[in-house]
């Protein structure tokens, strides 16, 4: 058994297709097939039924996936050793952010990354919380920081901290946040115009989730994905959003918008990240979880 046969079968198993298998392989998919097909013949059992819609582990191939999961993790472990040895830690660390999340955090965690592990390699990407947690599931991502995330097989959660949302508005020509404006209720921001992201965005759920349990359901103006194109709207007059204090802060242009809390309730969404429970994290996306918790509490956290 060799073991890149191996690694690309739990790729294929994984993403239950050849052809995004060999996408993320970046190898020719007859090639990938061919290996896959070769592991078939030594081991003398079907591993995978193949079919229009994709690639499905047989009950044979279910039992190999478990095992090579273990065995590539091993290797890896073992690579990952040896590169301690020479000079620290090493690898890959496939990593997914909230856009909101990824605007404050993205500079110092890749600037700390680069200090502590200088022989590991980085990736980060953004995306919905269950996009994510998808690509969690199938290999994509290592870590992943979600906003209320549902529960989903194979996903480890571990909170991380709670941030307020605030309703977002256009500040007035010359009015000055000393002292801030009073609270809002959150009653009251359900009869507001909202510029607010399309579901499946978990802060767009948790909002409406929020209002049914007062009894009320917000008023959509637009529906609109991206937080600086949100904020460019309010700006312009659109409408209010509900956003984290970060997201406006870190904004082109942040003296443009006046930031009120809401109250009855206080609207906060909980952060967490997660992992894969199917795959051991290494030494190096351990290291990159402590940096993420410990960033989080100096730059997502109010001042």
């Amino acid at each position: 058994m060799d073991l890149k046969q191996l690694e690309y079968f739990v790729r294929v198993a994984e993403l239950g297709s050849f052809t995004r298998a060999a996408q993320a392989l970046n190898i020719a998919q007859p090639a990938l097939s061919r290996q896959v097909r070769l592991l078939e013949v030594e081991l003398r059992q079907n591993l995978l039924v193949r079919n229009g819609r994709g690639a499905t582990p047989t009950q044979a191939g279910q039992l190999l996936m478990e095992h090579g999961r273990g065995i590539l993790h091993q290797v890896e472990r073992a690579r990952e050793e040896m590169g301690r040895v020479r000079s620290g830690l090493s690898g890959r660390v496939a990593l997914g952010l909230p856009p909101s999340v990824a605007r404050v955090l993205t500079v110092p965690i890749t600037r700390a990354f680069r200090l502590k592990m200088p022989e590991a390699q980085l990736s980060i990407s953004e995306g919905l919380s269950s996009a994510m947690q998808e690509n969690l599931q199938n290999g994509r991502l290592d870590i992943a920081v979600l906003y209320n995330p549902s529960q989903a097989p194979g996903i480890e959660h571990t909170p991380l901290l709670r941030e307020e949302l605030l309703l977002v508005q256009p500040r007035p020509p010359g009015l000055q946040e000393d002292p801030p404006p009073p609270p809002v209720r959150l009653h009251d921001v359900a009869a507001l115009p909202l510029i607010i992201p399309t579901r499946p965005n978990a802060i767009r759920m948790h909002v409406e989730s929020e209002m049914a349990a007062i009894g009320c359901r917000p008023q959509i103006a637009l529906e609109i994905d991206g937080v600086g194109a949100i904020l460019d709207l309010v700006a312009d007059g659109a409408g209010y959003a509900i956003l984290s204090r970060n997201a406006v802060m870190r904004s082109v242009r942040p003296s443009a918008f006046s930031v009120r809390q809401v109250s009855e309730p206080a609207l906060t969404i909980q952060l967490t990240t997660a992992i894969s429970s199917l795959r051991p994290t290494t030494l190096t996306q351990q290291a990159t979880l402590a940096l993420i918790t410990e960033l989080a509490g100096q730059w997502l956290t109010p001042k």
